[in-house]
């Protein structure tokens, strides 16, 4: 599996976020396959080039390529909401070494900063609720919760902890937290990803569902955005207020609804 034939000059750079966005599981096939068609007139009528903006980690996102029965490659992949990869000759996946290495060495020294800070979050989480606080290779500090609702007091005890630590940030998708520095999120690596292709936001198109969407739905990074019918109650106000497109449609069909309200086509 390899990308479609690249454009001479890109025009446009459309970045898709995958869980609950292009993926919904419960459908068959979790991405519809007029995505692909869309996709593929997209590249033919506007030079668009495409990626995966995902909180996935590679080897997960991967898994996501398979499950969703992937016709082709997409030219970049966002994973963990900050790392960029391009695909190589061979269908395997190059990081972009400067931003990733430049990412890696920020959050490493900003997290052993904030060691004290960040053991007394696991502290008060351990002690007030259910959670479980998790560590692993790249992701030194992260919280999954029972449910949304204890997910959302997690959130509320931890923004003014946070805000001691200016350059500390996290992303949430539902149940799932992760700590980051403030400048690595999926709109600033939209911003990189948009950079190797000589444009800028006013050549770009996002969309999203949940928490860890806001930035990438920023006009500073994508002037045309958008999230499905099925997005969380923050990012269906978020995507409102900022002019954005709100689809009646959900997952996969709601992002074909979306590139059809800014590129024209369908019926």
């Amino acid at each position: 599996m390899k990308p479609l034939p690249p454009p001479d000059k890109a025009r446009w750079v459309l970045s898709f976020d995958f869980d609950g966005t292009l993926h919904d599981p419960a459908s068959e096939p979790p991405v519809p396959d007029a995505f692909f068609d869309k996709i593929e007139e997209l590249r033919r009528d506007h030079a668009a080039v495409w990626g995966i903006n995902t909180g996935r980690s590679l080897p997960y996102m991967l898994e996501g390529f398979v499950e969703s029965r992937f016709p082709f490659l997409p030219d970049w992949v966002v994973t963990r909401e900050r790392e960029v990869w391009l695909p190589g000759e061979a269908g395997d996946w190059l990081p972009h070494a400067s931003w990733n290495q430049r990412c890696k060495d920020e959050i490493h020294s900003l997290f052993a900063h904030a060691a004290k800070l960040l053991a007394r979050i696991r502290s008060d989480v351990a002690e007030h609720t259910g959670a479980q606080w998790v560590e692993a290779e790249g992701d030194p500090a992260g919280i999954i919760s029972r449910t949304s609702e204890e997910m959302d007091w997690i959130v509320s005890h931890i923004r003014p902890l946070v805000a001691a630590e200016p350059l500390l940030a996290w992303q949430r998708n539902s149940i799932y937290l992760r700590f980051s520095h403030r400048d690595y999120h999926k709109g600033s690596a939209l911003g990189e990803v948009a950079s190797l292709f000589g444009l800028a936001a006013e050549n770009c198109f996002a969309i999203g569902d949940s928490h860890n969407d806001f930035e990438m739905l920023d006009p500073a990074f994508a002037a045309r955005t958008a999230c499905p019918a099925n997005s969380v109650p923050e990012i269906l106000s978020h995507v409102r207020e900022t002019g954005g497109c709100i689809t009646s449609r959900i997952h996969g069909a709601g992002a074909i609804e979306a590139l059809e309200h800014y590129f024209g086509g369908g019926h």
